[in-house]
């Protein structure tokens, strides 16, 4: 018998990236920073990295943590949409922050100021996104209050190339990085994968682009796009996979409550009744409970 090969999840925590990489220097840094924030700032002394290199949190490690001008940026660069970066956010500034305030007293009367915290991500994946998003904590509470008493705001940035043309224009390695991408998945239309990488780290060389970080990191930079391309692929699947699972149970559970329905009517339940025994059997709210009484209640009459 055959064995089966076993599948191979992406480790990202133990990769670096072409992204992460770039913007690893001060320069680079500052002046994305810059680009971000509609600023102008040229002392490089004044960034100091945050970054909990050897943290590992969710199954990710953060891409890039700064205090500037008072501020404490949490970047992250994203090929796949995840609705889920303001939680994650939310576990790592706290760790964070628990290295920046490590020497202070939190139980002493005077009060600890930290640096004011400002998320954002750099999103350059195949889904179609707009130039810019706000993602909330709270869109995961569960429960809706008319006051918050917790609030974290994520600001995503689409940074294919061709988007946010200011914000690209105002930060030449983000651009270039951008180019970079986009010629990858040109080549990628028309060869495989692997040859597509190399084929345009070599024209982007020629023409400038990145040109001093792919010459220096060349092989580096290859062996990351084509795992940063795995990987993508590896959630984009697994993403298709829950979507398929989710749309072949939840119409098992329609045909079951469907059922259900004709059972309580033939028993000679009143449409109370009915909406009551399904909110308690099948957990459902009272607007859900409704739909599925009248949409059955609708078939039946066009389907005697």
């Amino acid at each position: 018998m055959k064995k089966e090969k076993a599948e191979v999840r992406p480790q990202r925590s133990y990769k670096d990236t072409v992204f992460r990489m770039l913007f690893r220097e001060k320069e680079n840094l500052l002046s994305l920073y810059n680009a971000v924030n509609k600023t102008a700032y040229t002392d490089i002394n004044g960034l100091e990295i945050a970054t909990l290199e050897n943290a590992v949190y969710m199954n990710y490690k953060n891409d890039i943590s700064f205090v500037m001008n008072f501020e404490l940026m949490l970047y992250e660069h994203q090929s796949t949409v995840n609705p889920n970066m303001p939680l994650r956010h939310l576990i790592y500034v706290t760790k964070v922050l628990q290295g920046i305030i490590r020497n202070e007293d939190l139980y002493g009367s005077a009060l600890v100021k930290i640096p004011t915290p400002k998320f954002v991500i750099f999103y350059n994946g195949m889904e179609e996104q707009p130039e810019q998003k706000t993602l909330k904590l709270s869109d995961a509470f569960e429960k809706k209050l008319e006051t918050l008493e917790l609030e974290l705001v994520v600001t995503m940035y689409n940074i294919n190339y061709g988007q946010n043309p200011e914000l690209l224009n105002a930060c030449q390695t983000l651009k270039e990085y951008a180019q970079y991408v986009s010629k990858v998945r040109e080549n990628a239309e028309k060869m495989p994968f692997a040859e597509a990488v190399e084929a345009a780290v070599d024209e982007c060389i020629r023409n400038g682009i990145l040109a001093d970080f792919l010459l220096k990191n060349r092989a580096e930079a290859i062996e990351m796009s084509i795992f940063e391309y795995d990987e993508e692929k590896h959630l984009r699947n697994e993403r298709e996979y829950a979507y398929k699972k989710g749309r072949k149970e939840g119409k098992v559970e329609g045909i079951r409550i469907v059922a259900f329905i004709l059972k309580c009517s033939g028993q000679g339940d009143s449409r109370e009744e009915i909406l009551q025994k399904l909110r308690e059997s099948y957990s459902l709210s009272k607007e859900e409970a409704e739909t599925y009484y009248f949409e059955t209640e609708n078939s039946m009459a066009q389907n005697p």
